[in-house]
């Protein structure tokens, strides 16, 4: 069977289930939402499966993923006998957070969006489309664009829940808001699940995704997460990403930047099977700031795709990148980077950076950077490296008597550090630190203390 056979069914069933649960996922839905679905739906078509002849996905194809029928979807919340607050617990005992939950995709209510400032809006999606419709329908779908690319499209068809945040204007949230996604089902699982995050004028928030499995099936999870920031707003996002070796975590961030704002972005890719990561900022306001970091540590047959666009549309704008990869045993990793500076968007500085280190002569990386310069009043500059330990410094750190174990593993951690001084939450990054430190070991790095065995 060829690849475009193997696609084409793909895409023939999940419309056939499409169409089978259409009212199901309708059901009390606004009209917008409902044109939305269809919208998706024929764009999906239309693009199908990505696989490697599809330029963004070069370098990871999804047709084999997809031919897997034995996926089940998770169309209710699943219903638990016992305390999820309890089952799960944060490894950063004095880390001080606003705790969120999603288990298969479903926000799990834990009735505490009342410790929030006044005007703040914390619910599940499903509850703010139905509550907050205009609002909701003004940025949803809108800052990700499903017409270009499968996997929006597909997310945009087939999402029901999520979490939707709403920081009004001038509104600063002091504890960071950690939101916890869990995956655990008796049988091979798809999730889908879809955020929606506005920040007000000069509002500030600091955002954590975390990302875990907590049962040995396998797991198809299709995340998508739009977020808009106002004027003069400052907004961190971290994701912290910790999946066994069976679950393939397919993440989209797209955010769109209005004049003066800051956005600072890490992305820990700890372990998973296959990780793909889109992060798409739109700068569309002057002295707009991103700046968007990467660390993915793989083993095994693990392989993680890291894929980056940024468009400078507005003068004066600036954008930062930084994504590290290292790479031991049978591991595979790519990433793609883009820069889009437009016609408009003089004064524009903008660079990227890739580095990777091969622990393995197995282990191999594709990189391509990319910069698009419309105009000639720009600051910009792009490259990557893959290579593998420097074995000078290795060489002088044992002769000041550490051994080549220990050695390794400092010169590896002194690498990821880069990426890691870039998470403006100590708690959370002296955590993290520790984390990587296990996983160069060689140890099962896990983030949390958890009461079910699960990794795998």
């Amino acid at each position: 069977m060829t690849d475009i056979t193997t696609s084409e069914s793909a895409v023939q069933r999940l419309t056939a289930l499409f169409l089978e649960n259409i009212a199901f996922l309708n059901e009390n839905a606004p009209d917008f939402l409902k044109n939305d679905r269809e919208r998706a739906l024929a764009a999906f078509q239309r693009m199908g499966i990505p696989d490697r002849k599809v330029e963004n996905y070069k370098y990871t194809d999804l047709t084999k993923l997809f031919s897997l029928e034995n996926y089940k979807r998770a169309f209710n919340p699943t219903s638990f006998d016992f305390d999820m607050q309890e089952v799960f617990t944060c490894d950063v005992p004095e880390f001080d957070t606003h705790i969120l939950f999603h288990v298969n995709g479903w926000y799990f209510d834990l009735n505490k969006t009342d410790q929030f400032p006044k005007g703040t809006i914390i619910k599940s999606m499903k509850r703010a489309i139905k509550e907050d419709t205009a609002l909701v329908e003004k940025y949803y779908g809108r800052i990700a664009d499903l017409s270009k690319d499968p996997l929006v499209a597909l997310n945009s068809a087939f999402a029901q829940d999520g979490v939707f945040i709403y920081i009004p204007d001038n509104v600063v949230i002091e504890k960071p808001i950690q939101i916890i996604d869990l995956l655990r089902s008796e049988e091979d699982l798809y999730v889908t699940q879809r955020n929606l995050v506005l920040v007000g004028k000069n509002a500030r928030v600091k955002l954590m995704f975390c990302d875990h499995t907590l049962a040995v099936q396998s797991y198809i999870a299709n995340y998508l997460t739009e977020v808009h920031l106002a004027e003069d707003a400052i907004v961190d996002i971290y994701g912290i990403q910790n999946l066994h070796n069976g679950t393939a975590y397919l993440n989209g961030l797209f955010v769109r930047q209005e004049r003066n704002s800051e956005l600072i972005t890490n992305t820990i890719n700890l372990h998973g099977g296959i990780t793909r990561n889109h992060l798409h900022v739109d700068l569309q306001g002057e002295h707009a700031n991103a700046a968007l970091y990467g660390l993915a540590l793989t083993d095994k047959d693990q392989h993680c795709d890291n894929f980056t666009s940024v468009e400078h549309s507005q003068p004066g704008c600036q954008s930062n990148q930084i994504f590290k990869n290292i790479l031991d045993d049978n591991s595979t990793g790519a990433f793609t980077g883009k820069i889009h500076v437009m016609p408009g968007a003089k004064k524009t500085v903008a660079y990227q950076r890739n580095n990777s280190v091969l622990m393995t002569k197995a282990a191999k990386m594709n990189t391509k950077p990319q910069l698009v310069i419309d105009n000639d009043d720009v600051k910009c500059s792009h490259g990557a490296t893959v290579g593998q330990i420097n074995e000078e410094a290795l060489f002088y750190l044992q002769t000041r008597g550490i051994n080549e174990k220990e050695a390794r593993l400092m010169l590896m951690f002194a690498y990821a550090h880069e990426v890691l001084a870039n998470i403006r939450v100590e708690p959370l990054r002296q955590s993290i630190d520790k984390l990587v430190n296990k996983r160069l070991r060689g140890e099962v790095s896990r983030c949390h203390d958890c009461k079910l065995e699960c990794i795998r």
